[in-house]
């Protein structure tokens, strides 16, 4: 971080790496908080406000880091697809927060003890641009867009598709 002192007041201009440091940790706090209220409602078999809390914690850091993604992405660095997904996702958080909301406000229990399947497949479209964005921006790994996409794909996909069977397997 650069400072210039103009008059009485300090202008300051963040440095690309700044920039990318502060949006690192708000995306990955994102997952963090996302995940906890994600599996804490899968674990206890119904929805809660602590739940909702860390929705709207990972919401917050999610628009947050991404805002500083997209500034720093603009131009020739900018990939469509990671940004689109991107997009799907903090569309899809919102609705998440919201309908969670709903449904602790109206108290329908069975709502409230069925509302970790919407959970769970949310998150597991979430992490498409978290691992996406990963992958892509760890130089060591040097994978194109389109590969990290497919890479993203594949492994959330898995994740995905691993805990809809076990969360079968348990209940049944």
């Amino acid at each position: 971080m650069t400072t210039n002192l103009t008059g009485r007041f300090a202008q300051t201009r963040w440095d690309g790496a700044a920039m990318i440091g502060v949006a690192s940790t708000a995306i990955t706090l994102a997952l963090v908080f996302y995940t906890i209220g994600v599996f804490a409602e899968r674990r206890s078999g119904t929805l809660n406000t602590s739940h909702l809390v860390f929705f709207y914690l990972g919401l917050a850091c999610d628009t947050a880091g991404t805002a500083v993604m997209s500034n720093i992405a603009r131009g020739e660095s900018a990939n469509p697809t990671h940004a689109a997904t991107g997009l799907l996702a903090i569309i899809l958080m919102i609705i998440h927060a919201a309908w969670a909301s709903v449904v602790l406000a109206r108290k329908n229990r069975a709502a409230m003890e069925s509302f970790h399947r919407f959970s769970v497949a949310v998150w597991t479209i979430w992490l498409i641009p978290y691992i996406c964005g990963m992958l892509m921006g760890i130089p060591a790994i040097d994978l194109s867009a389109n590969a990290a996409f497919g890479a993203a794909l594949i492994g959330a996909g898995a994740i995905g598709l691993t805990l809809y069977l076990r969360g079968d397997a348990r209940r049944a």
